[in-house]
């Protein structure tokens, strides 16, 4: 038996469980990045199809120092769900933190780049911070009398449906506290051909990405599923403006999860990731339902990618 089954999240097994158990077959996406899958994601961000990381960090290059001159300089920057902070440089050169927070559920990939960071700012206090961001989490003493700037890149609220995006967001209110600021990417709408191979690249890197999770409950939980029977697809949701990600089952499966028997017949699919897309005025509602106030916003020529400067201001209770 697999000897990292009694370390295993416990959140993971539960969702696995309930995936195939119940039947739902859907499994949240940030389970898609351990190790492995978030080497593969780096892989995806170079790719010539996915424009969100070319076009967030040409933003990031243009107008950091703006984020700057309107948050002010010295804040301790919170990044939430990390990665590999290739974007972060443009943002800490510009705003000259006292300290950066990097959080990331992968603690592994987290330590390797938090290291390369410190080698870019020998000088700057890094606090790396493996946590699942979707969760109340508790920032380091040190910075905890600091103005805070968190930092979203990625689009990654859009991994998410309306009601959990409006709740992280709030958490992260209350985790930076009023007065902090938060600078998060948007992704906009736009033609589905693009959107569909940003996700669904010629070389298949994106398939790997998908599929890995597979690999990872048969690491994880000794499974035996038949990866190769699976196949990643992506297709475009024009109802709920979003990128939807599915395995689908190439041939009838009998599998072994955890010690436990399932089943998938052929055609059936598991809805592993969404990516939901923001018209122009889709963003700002969001942002104010979840407590922040939009202060600026910064987009490309080609109106594909928007960075917010928002702000955690106290609440009113009047118009």
């Amino acid at each position: 038996m697999d000897m990292t089954i009694g370390r295993i999240d416990p959140a993971f097994r539960d969702d696995i469980r309930c995936c195939f158990e119940e039947e739902n077959y859907a499994i949240p996406a940030r389970w898609l990045y351990d190790h492995a899958g978030s080497e593969l994601f780096e892989q995806i961000t170079e790719l010539p199809e996915y424009y969100p990381t070319r076009t967030e960090t040409a933003l990031l290059a243009g107008y950091s120092a703006e984020v700057a001159d309107k948050g002010g300089k010295g804040r301790a920057v919170v990044e939430f769900g990390s990665g590999s902070s290739t974007k972060t440089p443009h943002l800490l050169r510009a705003t000259q933190p006292a300290a950066y927070v990097p959080i990331d559920i992968s603690g592994e990939f987290l330590a390797a780049s938090a290291a390369q960071l410190q080698i870019q700012f020998p000088q700057l206090p890094i606090y790396p911070l493996e946590a699942d961001f979707m969760r109340r989490i508790n920032l380091p003493d040190e910075i905890s009398d600091m103005p805070k700037l968190g930092f979203f890149p990625g689009s990654t609220i859009g991994n998410m449906v309306a009601r959990t995006s409006v709740d992280l967001l709030r958490f992260m209110r209350e985790t930076l506290g009023i007065g902090s600021q938060l600078l998060i990417g948007f992704d906009r709408i736009k033609d589905p051909d693009v959107l569909v191979a940003a996700y669904d690249d010629s070389a298949g890197v994106t398939a790997q990405f998908s599929l890995n999770l597979l690999h990872r409950i048969n690491r994880e939980m000794d499974g035996d599923i038949a990866v190769d029977q699976f196949r990643h697809i992506a297709i475009w949701n024009d109802r709920y403006a979003r990128i939807e990600i599915y395995l689908e089952a190439q041939s009838d499966l009998n599998f072994s999860i955890d010690a436990r028997q399932y089943n998938m017949a052929k055609g059936q699919r598991i809805h592993i990731e969404n990516s939901h897309k923001y018209g122009l005025r889709d963003a700002r509602l969001m942002l104010r339902a979840g407590g922040w106030s939009p202060v600026t916003e910064w987009s490309d020529e080609k109106n594909y990618f928007s960075l917010i400067l928002a702000e955690a201001q106290p609440y009113k209770n009047a118009p």
